[in-house]
């Protein structure tokens, strides 16, 4: 077999050498050989190993795809993963400073989505293997907070009654305050008897709530999640920060960057108030987001809380409709859009008087698009923090602010 030397790791975790030739499960500086299929390395093994491999913590990773970069050292996961954002500001001709990687436990996730298929003796519940539909089981995954990986129980249950050979289903479970949160789509449709088997499903594995494709079909108790001081419901199957470690490093990151800053501020895609409502102990703010049934949870858990400044809220497609730079006018701003950026919205933002932008990210590519925007228009990027709460997976976040 002819034998190859990886010189770097792709942004999808998998080694390139020369080529390019692509290799699963191989790190900068290692030969290895195996059979070229295409531009693409299969049945690799490892003749040169890198100083930087170690030996996987949990015994899924070879058949599971959920992690990609489990035989990597935790030094060389964080200096990859903060060199993948500072490539990415270099390709605009940006630099700033960068803070330490704040990188979340092993088995600290909080939500999960799962995929599920019923089998002729029951079901199969897990994630994807790489490159492919076969779902792999994972008892003893090594990123679920045991309670979720608990609920694995309750998800393999729901597919034995609730879905169908033909078809695979998506089940997403979070960890509220009063039990798991499950939102199913891809199962059979609701009828009667379906639903009173899944309320009884509900009661006996103790669900907090349960929602079928967007219905909630049952509730035992509030599903609710802690914004700072205020407690909201958020919409069935709602984004929820992937760990508490992670959300409190980006909220942290949030409010060192607005620091010192005036009294009003504006959320940009606030989602359920992750930022909103922490930062409303000190500020009046507004918050502006596509979903209405996220702005409404928003809403009622402002009403419901104690002690916060006033928190207005705006239902808004920030894509087609951005909020135009003469009504940006606010003390400080919080932008936090998904992974194709806010390039219509910071538009705006570059030609408004805001004095400075918390900017949080979960794509380096799009961030740096969209910070060179800002830069051109006289922010001035002044630093970076970079957050890893999907640990061993390629996915990034960071935080970043812009001043005048």
């Amino acid at each position: 077999m002819t034998e190859y030397k990886i010189e770097r790791l792709g942004h999808h975790g998998d080694g390139i050498a020369e080529g390019p030739v692509y290799a699963p499960l191989t790190l900068p500086g290692e030969i290895v050989s195996g059979e070229l299929v295409g531009s693409r390395l299969e049945n690799v093994k490892v003749v040169e190993p890198s100083s930087d491999r170690v030996k996987a913590p949990c015994r899924h990773f070879r058949s599971c795809g959920g992690c990609q970069l489990q035989h990597a050292s935790d030094s060389f996961v964080a200096d990859w993963k903060t060199d993948v954002v500072r490539q990415a500001l270099a390709a605009q001709g940006l630099e700033a400073e960068f803070y330490p990687i704040q990188t979340s436990s092993p088995m600290s996730r909080r939500r999960a989505v799962f995929s599920a298929r019923r089998t002729k003796k029951g079901a199969t519940v897990g994630f994807h293997a790489r490159s492919s539909d076969v779902i792999t089981e994972i008892p003893e995954c090594q990123l679920l907070l045991p309670q979720l990986r608990d609920g694995i129980a309750a998800v393999k249950e729901l597919a034995i009654f609730g879905g169908s050979r033909k078809g695979e289903m998506s089940v997403t479970v979070a960890v509220s305050a009063n039990g798991l949160d499950v939102a199913v789509t891809g199962g059979k449709p609701l009828d009667g008897p379906l639903q009173n088997l899944l309320a009884q499903e509900t009661e006996r594995h103790k669900l907090a709530r349960l929602s079928w494709d967007g219905e909630v079909v049952a509730a035992r108790h509030s599903a609710s999640q802690s914004f700072g001081q205020a407690q909201v419901i958020p919409p069935a199957g709602a984004f929820l920060q992937a760990t508490d470690e992670g959300e409190k490093a980006l909220l942290a990151a949030v409010e060192s960057a607005i620091e010192g800053a005036g009294r009003k501020g504006i959320d940009l895609f606030a989602g359920c108030g992750t930022f909103t409502l922490p930062l409303a102990l000190r500020h009046e703010m507004h918050a502006v987001e596509g979903a209405r049934p996220m702005m409404e949870a928003l809403d009622q858990g402002w009403r419901k809380s104690h002690g916060l400044k006033k928190v207005t809220t705006e239902t808004r497609d920030l894509f087609r409709n951005p909020v135009m730079a003469e009504d940006l006018d606010y003390d400080l701003a919080v932008v936090d859009p998904p992974r194709a950026g806010a390039a219509a919205q910071v538009k705006q933002l570059a030609v408004s008087n805001i004095p400075v932008i918390a900017f949080v990210s979960c794509n380096p590519v799009t961030f740096a698009r969209d910070a060179k925007a800002l830069v051109d228009a006289g922010y001035e990027l002044d630093w970076i923090q970079v957050v890893d709460q999907f640990r061993w997976s390629t996915h990034i976040e960071l935080a970043a602010c812009f001043s005048r």
